[in-house]
């Protein structure tokens, strides 16, 4: 296997003294090679929407958004997935990360899994993937043979393929409908793709399932109103935006919350309309959640 075409694996001239810097020396230069990672995602913002748009497609259709990858862009994908329940109230079957090697994997390095195209496949077969789901794949390198397996299965499949990959002009891309090649350069040390590489990841991840969420009505303004109040700081702030919402005061606000199990979505409207807990639960239901359409049907949106 040849490695040392990949942009990812090129040494960079910036750091080749780094071994003989001081702690904050060695910091700034870090420091300095992160600053490129935002434009570098800038110039692909339009590759992300359009993979953003096949998610909130999925989604209506009741399909899922799939995140696969190895090591570290593995560890991304589930680290991105598990943040969606507790943030939008979402299902855990809806934003799924798995990792080559298994869960084992996300503590401990299983050697060899990335290599196994094969299990890439089987993975998602494992997880019945269908033709409305859309799979990413996560990558820095654009060539590890475990996320080509998911592509291809995916695209056997006839669900949306999507390379999220850190290299120009990779196998990946080659592969899957969709390709984010997020190329930020050769990292402070040569190869370490958990750095530059894996903050690019993390932050076209953040893009993809935020931008997806708003898309399905999980935000009304830029509040989180499907959060999930799961402990005292998710209470907390189910209350604060029930507040910052209808402007009511923070009893107002507990007593609407009550009426909903807590669910802020339910108490803003009710507070907003004036309509009754069970009303206001069947006018969520028939515009499937979306809380800005609800108020327009009533005549109302304070936002």
């Amino acid at each position: 296997m040849k490695i040392n075409h990949l942009a990812t694996e090129k040494r960079n001239k910036a750091t080749l003294d780094i071994d003989e810097c001081s702690s904050l020396e060695v910091v700034q230069k870090i420091n300095k090679e992160d600053q490129m990672v935002p434009s570098a995602i800038q110039k692909v913002l339009p590759e992300i929407a359009a993979v953003v748009d096949q998610v909130i497609a999925a989604f209506r259709k009741g399909g899922r958004l799939i995140y696969t990858g190895a090591g570290t862009s593995g560890r991304l994908g589930i680290l991105d997935a598990s943040e969606c329940p507790p943030t939008y109230g979402t299902p855990a079957e809806m934003v799924i990360g798995i990792i080559a090697g298994g869960d084992r994997a996300i503590h401990t390095a299983v050697e060899g899994a990335e290599d196994d195209k094969e299990a890439g496949r089987n993975d998602l077969k494992k997880l019945d993937l269908t033709k409305d789901d859309v799979v990413v794949a996560i990558a820095a390198s654009g060539r590890t043979p475990y996320a080509i397996g998911a592509l291809e299965y995916a695209n056997e499949i006839g669900a949306v393929s999507a390379a999220l990959v850190c290299s120009p002009d990779s196998e990946m891309s080659e592969v899957a409908q969709y390709t984010i090649a997020a190329v930020v350069g050769p990292e402070v040390v040569t190869g370490s793709t958990r750095m530059k590489a894996g903050t690019a990841q993390k932050l076209v991840l953040n893009m993809i399932s935020t931008a997806s969420m708003i898309g399905i009505g999980k935000v009304y303004s830029n509040l989180m109103v499907d959060v999930q109040p799961s402990n005292k700081k998710l209470v907390q702030r189910a209350r604060n935006i029930v507040v910052e919402a209808t402007g009511c005061s923070p009893e107002e606000a507990e007593r609407a919350l009550s009426d909903h199990n807590g669910y802020a979505k339910g108490a803003i409207l009710q507070l907003l309309t004036g309509l009754s807990p069970s009303d206001t639960r069947a006018l969520l239901e028939t515009h499937n959640g979306m809380l800005k359409q609800a108020l327009k049907a009533n005549g109302r949106d304070n936002n």
